[in-house]
């Protein structure tokens, strides 16, 4: 059911209980930037885990290729090196010189089979030896190897001299750490550009439909959930977030179907079943809470009392169902002098009603009484049963608190009765207030 301008006035009501639907506003762009940093995080490390597998192979294969490099070196230069070693010691030079001809050799040696040196280079500067080159290359650094010459074939091979050669750790380290370096900054590449890739791909299809129905949730009307921004999810209708949006949009509307029959229920629960005015109960509320803001604001609060006179042989005569819908055209009459969005007119017991109208004086509440009585009478109800008038007639009896003047709430209501009954003693059909008003 449609909520009516009176539901929606209780809604807004500070003293309505509502329904708390609210989401805080979002940090923009707080949920791509968490997605962002996290895959940042999950691709360095598997970048690192792979990099760090990948220089363990790295350093493995430099181990290998130097091994196989120098062993190489050193057998080919065997039987030059006897040569010169048996019978041509210059030839001893060349050689040593030709192997210390590069900067990862930093000491060579020819020697004789005397132990004396034929040829021998070392380099004057070598980098520190370093834990680091001692852990990797620590132990292929030194190489030694004897120098066969071939006699004859009658004769075994002789040991003429031999060949020691050492490797420079730091040379080593340096083109490992070369190689480190290369493999590092390709790793941290791949890295950023994947993660660019991933964030994306995310963003797209994840987190930006994540964050048009947070955006959607967070615009949605309190007081009309179910007139939420319902956003439109493309490639997303029979997913989990296609499925998210229809749960979210069903449970709103169920929040809207609940807010209706709380406002329905509430408006029954203050409206009188036979009139359609306000019962004694919401007079109560009304009356009570506009009494406390007229004593606070200094505002005047008039009240205006109301009974069918002689209703009793009207329904005694004409009979109930007559009667109750006299009482509802009476209502509804009285109703058409007040401004409902301001005032209250209230069902206050039998053929009684009563008016509350805030902010207006005692010449506007008698203004307005005057209305009130002569409303009932335009309606034209014959009363043939009645002691003083042949049409149905109401009195009323008028009591008004100034600014400056309070007086109690109570002592307020008891004025109003207490004009009324005088109203109904000086022969009824009449306005009463503090002096008599025809």
């Amino acid at each position: 059911m449609p909520c009516t301008a009176k539901c929606r006035r209780r809604a807004s009501d500070p003293t309505s209980p509502t329904f708390l639907l609210s989401a805080p506003a979002p940090k923009k762009g707080s949920l791509t930037s968490k997605q962002a940093l996290l895959t940042l995080l999950v691709a360095m490390l598997i970048s690192g885990i792979a990099g760090s597998i990948e220089l363990l192979s790295h350093a493995s294969n430099i181990r290998q290729e130097t091994e196989q490099r120098i062993t190489h070196q050193l057998a080919i230069v065997n039987g030059a090196a006897a040569e010169a070693a048996f019978q041509q010691p210059d030839l001893a030079h060349q050689i040593a010189y030709g192997l210390f001809n590069t900067d990862e050799v930093a000491w060579v040696s020819i020697r004789d089979d005397f132990g004396r040196a034929l040829a021998e280079f070392e380099r004057p500067r070598q980098a520190a030896s370093t834990w680091l080159s001692q852990y990797l290359f620590g132990d292929i650094v030194h190489y030694q190897t004897s120098l066969a010459y071939y006699m004859g074939s009658d004769m075994p091979e002789a040991v003429v001299g031999e060949i020691e050669l050492m490797l420079s750790e730091g040379y080593l380290t340096q083109q490992f750490l070369a190689r480190i370096y290369r493999v590092v900054g390709v790793s941290i590449l791949e890295a950023f550009i994947l993660s660019i890739v991933v964030i994306a791909f995310f963003h797209l299809f994840i987190t930006r439909p994540l964050l048009k129905v947070h955006a959607a949730i967070a615009q949605t009307d309190t007081n009309r959930p179910g007139q939420w921004p319902k956003p439109t999810l493309r490639g997303h209708q029979d997913d989990e977030l296609g499925h998210l949006v229809d749960s979210l949009d069903h449970l709103l509307n169920a929040f809207q179907q609940g807010l209706e029959q709380r406002d329905q229920l509430h408006h029954l629960s203050n409206m009188d079943g036979l009139t359609g005015v306000a019962n004694r109960r919401q007079f109560d509320e009304f009356y009570q809470r506009h009494w406390h803001l007229a004593q606070q604001n200094q505002q005047p609060l008039s009240v205006i009392f109301i009974d069918i006179d002689n209703f009793k042989e009207f329904n005694d005569h004409y009979g109930h169902a007559m009667g109750d819908d006299t009482l509802r055209a009476v209502a509804k009459a009285l109703n058409q002098c007040i401004d409902p969005t301001r005032d209250l007119l209230a069902r206050y017991g039998g053929e009684e009603f009563v008016c509350v109208l805030p902010g207006q004086d005692h010449d506007d509440a008698v203004s307005v009484a005057n209305c009130l009585r002569k409303a009932v009478l335009s309606l034209a109800i014959p009363h043939a049963f009645s002691s003083t008038h042949t049409d149905l007639t109401v009195s009323m009896g008028v009591a008004s608190m100034s600014p400056g003047h309070s007086i109690s709430a109570e002592t307020l209501i008891e004025r109003a009765d207490q004009h009324l009954y005088n109203a109904k003693r000086l022969g009824r059909n009449r306005v009463e207030t503090r002096k008599r008003l025809a």
